[in-house]
């Protein structure tokens, strides 16, 4: 939100030559986030004078109208005749007063102003339009002084554009709805500065009266539960804006229309109470506001059809739908150039409704920002009065007797708060009456309750025994404040942040990382140090990801735990495995121009409890009880942290060295491996078979054990699950269940030999059925305590082998700890080795 430090100081007495670097750090103290605070008078530089066209002469031959002016600025330019100026703009004429900076002056962003020559005409100077002195948004045209204004050619312009004013830049939280208006924020500073707030909510209006000002039917009174309306007539339908309210919208950042129109929007920022200004001879009939029904249709003021849903609030007359109610209004019955009868209407309504009818039709009007953050319901008279009494002070009109208000609107409840519980909770003593001093700053109304026992006898400077409750009524302009966790943290907002001490709790001592940590990072690292980029996925999935991998109907992977508020609707899923997500990423980056690839992630997936139910409600005024937090954790899905890795392209790049290799299935697998190893689990643990398991390839796919037990696979990518995902073909990838794992046994120093190996290659005979994981094992099992390492360093197959035979080839080191190795010990530990190969999966020697 944007406003001007003096449309502040008419509702509060800040001190006089108030630094703007004070003001910055008295809002922040309240909690109010300051995005700039910019004295304007110290953002233009030079002369920058009021002037008045005297001639315009409109130049052809370009692509873009341009004029040649000659305006009057007085003796500013030390000569007193008119300044010769080159102007684009079109919304002036001779005799209309302008601001102009002359040559030597700065804009902002530094823009230096001369005198050249342009479009064959010698300019000095410029005309300036908001955007170019920066005060808002509107570079349509330039600044056109109104008959209201009293300056003359050559008077200085900053004060009569508020140039010699502060301007603050506010970023104001969702539950400080009251904040977004100049009501609020005095209200703020007169308590950081303890200085009388002027309530422009407190002027005396008029009541309802029992004749309607124009007859409306209210069906929903829970959508909108107070409606007020006036009429005046008899409008100027021609009269201006004023120029001092015209400058106060343009630096809140709202465009002048009209002054009807605009006089609604400034209500909006003074009061905080959202108008709508409707044309009284443009509507059909009574007006009845009511839940649109579905498929109904309405053109905003946007100029958009909308198409409406039953869940839309709706303003209508006996046309239908005329206004988009808290959003925007229509079409139809907006206010136009001949408007003479204004329906002024300013209601109440519910929050939950405009948030959702704001997303929904992705219109996030002013008014709309303020309703969803909560409005004064009791300021909706002052509002009409304070519209009404400017209308006809600058446009004319004659204002109705008759008023409408329905007001449905219920008390706010009083919320029972002991007097001790802001001392307990935060650690600084706050006495019970500093308490109600500071909860009746606020608004609310304060009284005194029952005693009743302390809840917390051990709490920080507080004796156990008797506490008094206070019965807290929040004032009707802070619907935020609903249970004694809000009052607590007004009493600390108010009296001040810097009064609560920064204390670090002394931490215990520590034993370092728990095993869980250390394994993580250990797979982390041993992924990256393999080459693989680690990246961070959102873990939200779309209900057709399961469809597109190709995961079967009973797939464990299917039933998903759906959000109740996702951020898209389009992915309202929760990951079941990482595949999905990364496999997006892997796409998004393909797109970008990479094509050999190697991405990890470690993270949770998740998988719905069945039959959990829903968790139980859980207030915020106690601590839940352990069966609260059981109940709570019984319906948590269950997260077991999962690590995947997908590869596509060339793993090692070609170049002047050589031809590069492509990645494989092999490289998936070996990548799991490396994951487990790294895990400290012991390489004899690790089985690894040939398996079918969607998405992979089910000739290229190996599912990964370990004791028995299967946590992950990895290979090649189902041919249609890439077609589906539209990945490049081959593509690879591995999961495992990192939670799935056993503890890391302690492993024992390896006795370092300082004998040299024996070094014997073996070629065995089997089936193609039998894993190479198998043969290795059983050579393992055969060589005994001499063999040191075995390692496959070849496949092979043809016809003199036999059909549906192959060839393994073996590379085995033996080493003794106390002594070289004979020839004869070496072959018989080898002979010992193949024997049990062709025991366990009928090997043969090659050759042999």
């Amino acid at each position: 939100m944007r406003v001007s430090v003096s449309w502040l100081r008419e509702y509060v007495d800040l001190p006089a030559g108030l630094a703007t670097g004070d003001l910055e750090q008295a809002l922040v103290d309240l909690g109010i986030e300051v995005e700039s605070a910019v004295d304007l008078a110290e953002t233009v530089t030079g002369q920058l004078v009021v002037g008045e066209v005297r001639e315009i002469e409109e130049l052809t031959g370009f692509k873009k109208p341009i004029r040649f002016c000659r305006v009057d600025v007085g003796d500013a330019n030390g000569t007193g005749e008119p300044q010769e100026i080159v102007c684009g703009a079109r919304n002036f004429a001779p005799g209309d007063r302008v601001v102009v900076i002359l040559p030597g002056g700065v804009l902002p962003g530094g823009f230096a102003i001369g005198a050249r020559k342009t479009y064959g005409h010698n300019s000095a100077g410029m005309i300036c339009s908001a955007k170019e002195l920066g005060l808002g948004d509107d570079h349509s045209g330039i600044i056109v002084l109104g008959p209201d204004v009293t300056a003359k050619p050559g008077d200085d312009a900053r004060p009569v554009v508020g140039l010699d004013d502060v301007v603050l830049d506010l970023e104001i939280t969702p539950d400080r709805g009251y904040a977004l208006s100049v009501r609020g924020l005095a209200r703020e500073l007169s308590h950081a500065f303890d200085v009388p707030l002027r309530d422009p909510a407190l002027v005396p209006a008029p009541s309802g009266t029992e004749a309607p000002a124009y007859p409306v039917e209210v069906r929903d009174t829970v959508g909108c539960d107070r409606f007020t309306a006036r009429l005046v007539r008899g409008v100027d339908p021609n009269a201006p804006t004023p120029s001092w309210m015209q400058q106060r919208l343009v630096t809140a950042g709202i465009r002048s229309i009209s002054l009807p129109v605009d006089i609604t929007n400034y209500v909006m920022v003074e009061l905080g109470q959202p108008m709508h200004a409707f044309d009284a001879d443009r509507i059909a009939g009574p007006l009845v506001v009511r839940r649109a029904e579905a498929g109904e249709k309405l053109t905003t003021l946007d100029g958009v059809n909308r198409v409406l849903t039953a869940d839309d609030m709706v303003i209508c007359d006996s046309t239908g739908p005329i206004s988009l109610a808290a959003v925007m209004g229509g079409e139809t019955s907006e206010v136009v150039a001949g408007t003479t009868n204004v329906l002024f209407e300013a209601a109440h309504w519910d929050p939950a409704m405009v948030g959702r009818t704001a997303r929904r039709h992705k219109l996030f009007s002013e008014a709309a920002k303020r309703w969803e953050r909560g409005v004064d319901p009791a300021v909706a008279l002052v509002a009409l009065e304070r519209a009404v009494r400017l209308l006809t002070e600058h446009g004319g009109g004659t204002p109705s007797v008759e008023i409408l208000d329905i007001d449905h609107v219920r008390p706010r409840t009083p919320i029972s708060l002991p007097a001790d519980l802001p001392t307990r909770r935060v650690g600084v003593e706050y006495p019970p009456a500093r308490v109600v001093a500071l909860l009746e700053r606020v608004g609310c109304t304060v009284a005194q309750g029952a005693d009743r026992l302390s809840e917390d006898p051990g709490a920080v400077g507080v004796a156990s025994g008797a506490a008094t409750a206070l019965s807290v009524t929040p004032p009707t302009w802070r619907p935020d404040l609903t249970d004694p966790a809000d009052l607590v943290e007004e009493v600390v907002r108010l009296d001040g942040y810097d009064r609560v001490p920064s204390v670090l709790p002394t931490a215990p001592p520590g034993r370092g990382l728990t095993p869980r940590q250390r394994r993580r990072r250990a797979v982390a690292g041993s992924l990256a140090e393999r080459g693989y980029v680690e990246v961070l996925a959102h873990p939200f999935v779309s209900p057709e990801l399961a469809d597109l991998l190709g995961l079967p109907a009973d797939d464990p992977r299917r039933p998903a735990v759906r959000l109740a508020n996702p951020l898209s609707e389009e992915e309202p899923l929760l990951r079941t495995t990482l595949l999905g997500p990364l496999l997006g990423i892997l796409k998004r980056n393909l797109g970008r121009g990479h094509r050999d690839l190697a991405l990890y992630e470690i993270g949770a997936v998740f998988h719905p409890r069945v039959g959990a139910g829903s968790p139980p409600a859980m207030g915020v005024d106690r601590r839940p009880t352990d069966a609260e937090f059981a109940a709570a954790d019984a319906v948590v899905p269950v997260q077991p942290v999962h690590v995947a890795a997908v590869l596509t392209g060339d793993l090692d790049p070609a170049g002047w060295w050589g031809s590069g290799r492509p990645a494989g299935w092999a490289d998936a697998i070996e990548a799991a491996r490396d994951v487990l190893a790294a895990a400290g689990i012991p390489d004899e643990w690790v089985e690894v078979r040939a398996a079918e398991y969607a998405p992979w390839h089910p000739g290229r796919c190996a599912e990964l054990r370990v004791d028995g037990a299967v946590v992950g696979h990895a290979g090649e990518l189902h041919p249609v699950a890439v077609a589906a995902l539209e990945l490049p073909r081959r593509t690879c990838a591995m999961e495992l269940d990192l939670d799935a794992l056993p503890a890391a046994p302690v492993t024992p120093a390896p006795a370092v030999s300082g004998f040299p190996p024996a070094l014997i290659d073996v070629a065995l005979v089997v089936d193609d059925s039998v894993p190479a994981e198998q043969v290795r094992r059983a050579l393992e099992a055969g060589a005994g305590e001499l063999l040191e390492d075995v390692r496959l360093f070849d496949v092979y197959s043809g016809a003199q082998l036999g059909a549906g035979r192959r060839s393994l080839a073996y590379k085995l080191t033996f080493r003794a700890p106390d002594r070289t190795l004979t020839v004869e010990e070496a072959v018989a530990a080898r002979d010992a080795a193949v024997a049990v190969a062709a025991e366990r999966v009928g090997a043969t020697l090659r050759g042999a």
